[in-house]
């Protein structure tokens, strides 16, 4: 909203303001959340207040005087009218074409990369229920490294593996539900490579057979029902009359 108030010289000043108040905010959780893009999102607080400096005793009076508030007073960027119609025709039209570009990008993105994307036929976060290394059962410890708690099968080009320490290790996948056969890969190292089989006899039952770090590995896994989870199913509620959170 901010950024399409910006497109239009009458609207500036209030989408200044929005994108200033917008931008504080999101810099404010990158600092404390040591989100990695505390410099990038530092900028368009500078550009807000760009904007508004020429605004700044108009905005001064309305907010923090009772002193009457004139209007806003700009030169025109040429000296005739036809010029500043025209300048202005081109700003918006350029205005128009950026947000039809990012609309455009951030629809693509959907079906690519976001909820659009298809999901792979065995979606879902499992729990493994038994797992065997080189025909060695591992019990669930927490201090076993190599014993997998968890797969989660989010989009078919990456698969997460969840370490008994709730720690992860990401994979670029390959699902072929034709063949049944997941493989593996890491970014970092191309000659890494690991393949499974699998096997679904019911819906919430997955069994996987393979090799992975030159070691024989069969695990049998359980769906985990989504609607377990308090934002799936806790819903919406305008009054709540006890804290929820304690």
């Amino acid at each position: 909203m901010g950024g399409i108030l910006l497109i239009v010289p009458r609207t500036t000043t209030f989408g200044a303001l929005i994108c200033l108040v917008d931008m504080i905010q999101v810099f404010v959780l990158n600092m404390t959340y040591d989100v990695p893009v505390k410099i990038y999102s530092f900028h368009p607080i500078l550009f807000s207040l760009f904007l508004l400096a020429p605004e700044s005793r108009r905005l001064a009076n309305f907010f923090f005087s009772d002193r009457a508030t004139a209007p806003s007073v700009q030169a025109p960027l040429f000296r005739t009218v036809r010029a500043n119609r025209i300048a202005l025709v081109l700003q918006v039209a350029f205005g128009l074409y950026l947000v039809g570009m990012y609309l455009h990008g951030g629809i693509k993105t959907w079906y690519t990369r976001g909820g659009g994307q298809p999901k792979p036929s065995i979606y879902g976060i499992w729990d493994v229920e038994q797992m065997t290394i080189d025909g060695q059962i591992r019990s669930p410890l927490l201090i076993d490294y190599d014993r997998w708690h968890r797969v989660i099968f989010d989009f078919t080009p990456s698969t997460s593996f969840q370490r008994m320490d709730e720690s992860f290790a990401n994979f670029v996948s390959s699902i072929n539900d034709g063949e049944k056969t997941l493989t593996l890969t890491k970014d970092g190292n191309k000659n890494w490579k690991a393949s499974f089989t699998f096997d679904r006899p019911a819906r919430d039952h997955l069994v996987m057979d393979g090799a992975m770090d030159g070691r024989k590995i069969h695990m049998e896994l359980k769906l985990v029902d989504r609607n377990q989870f308090t934002l799936v199913n806790r819903g919406f509620h305008w009054i709540n009359e006890y804290p929820f959170d304690r």
